[in-house]
């Protein structure tokens, strides 16, 4: 069984389990039987928590040092072992992906944009993007991925930057609400298929003004994308070098606005 360091377990042998959960809807909360095995559910929330802080590291190497984040990291002996000895199920949000960190400092750069406007992080992960438009002074932020993990990834770290943050764990993609006024789409073109699901989501938004910015390293399903010719870059950012070393054959992060 391969290590953790490479993301290898997680990268390459749940591609798929992720496509499908996102395209579904599916929620699921996992705790490792050997970490935690209370069947208190008021328990629940406190533990993962905890279990979280437990395997990951606060991290600010990477794009945006002005957010911390509990990061799985060289540091943390969770990168050196086992992808089967990980606590949880495919730990996406325990990860700071490229084009989340470039769309992360592209907020930050950019605040203009973002003040007084409602903001919807779709697939949010660590929960960067969504802290960042609070920082910059967003009048309302959503904070969105349909696992339930993640959600609490994302509290601790927007406590780890004194904001609180909202999070919603249904599946987003497909819906509008008039109050939108800007939709984040970081790392979300993993997948072909997946893509053309997230193109079709993006025209409509579009055509119901709501702006919308995808964050993406150049992976080839966006890049061979037929939506790449319908946008424009706004930003572009060369990668730290942790970040190369996990995303082997990436250098840049960038920033698009259909």
């Amino acid at each position: 069984m391969p290590g953790m360091r490479p993301y290898s377990c997680i990268k390459v042998c749940s591609s798929l389990m992720k496509t499908q959960l996102r395209k579904y809807g599916y929620q699921q909360t996992y705790i490792h039987p050997r970490k935690y095995n209370s069947s208190d559910s008021s328990q629940t929330q406190t533990s993962t928590h905890d279990l979280i802080k437990e395997i990951t590291e606060v991290s600010r190497d990477h794009l945006t040092p002005e957010i911390a984040l509990h990061l799985l990291t060289p540091n943390c002996p969770l990168w050196h072992s086992r992808g089967d000895e990980c606590p949880f199920p495919d730990p996406f949000w325990a990860f700071y992906w490229p084009g989340g960190q470039a769309l992360t400092r592209f907020i930050l750069d950019n605040t203009d944009l973002f003040i007084g406007k409602t903001v919807v992080d779709v697939g949010c992960g660590c929960g960067a993007s969504s802290i960042a438009c609070q920082m910059v002074g967003a009048s309302r932020v959503i904070a969105n991925d349909i696992d339930t993990v993640a959600a609490n990834a994302v509290s601790l770290n927007a406590e780890l930057n004194n904001i609180s943050q909202a999070t919603i764990t249904t599946n987003l993609i497909g819906c509008h609400d008039n109050r939108w006024d800007i939709v984040l789409l970081g790392d979300m073109f993993y997948n072909v298929d997946f893509a053309d699901t997230i193109t079709r989501w993006v025209v409509s938004l579009h055509n119901k003004g709501v702006a919308v910015f995808i964050g993406d390293p150049g992976r080839l399903p966006f890049e061979q994308h037929p939506l790449k010719s319908d946008l424009k870059m706004v930003a572009e950012y060369s990668l730290h070098e942790n970040c190369l070393k996990e995303n082997n054959g990436l250098s840049s992060g960038f920033v698009w606005k259909y």
